[in-house]
């Protein structure tokens, strides 16, 4: 599992004020997950994010951001934010609360 140690630790501070948020290993990298909804991850350097489809274009817009692609067949709703779009930490606080925001309005998943 190829991930940035340091961007990870950066998110799991702005997350330590959100309740039910676990971590996982998926995607070859980790993931964050709230109330068992994946909300975003770390690929090698790169944050994954979940916007969801209805925010997905818009997202994909903005600087720094690309398609979630690791299959080959992007992913609708979850796009990859570089290193240049999480250097500053209101940057990446800023790419953090909107995939909780959208994890947050899911249906909290059972726990198995």
């Amino acid at each position: 599992m190829a991930f940035d140690e340091d961007l990870a630790n950066r998110v799991r501070k702005i997350l330590a004020k959100v309740d039910g948020v676990s971590e996982k290993k998926m995607f070859g990298g980790l993931c964050f997950l709230i109330n068992g909804n994946m909300a975003l991850g770390l690929a090698n350097d790169d944050l994954m994010i979940r916007v969801g489809p209805e925010s997905y274009e818009k997202m994909l817009a903005k600087p720094n951001v690309r398609k979630m692609d690791f299959t080959g067949k992007p992913l609708k709703g979850f796009l990859y934010v570089g290193t240049k779009g999480t250097d500053s930490d209101k940057d990446l606080k800023k790419w953090v609360s909107r995939s909780i925001e959208f994890a947050m309005s899911l249906p909290p998943k059972d726990k198995k």
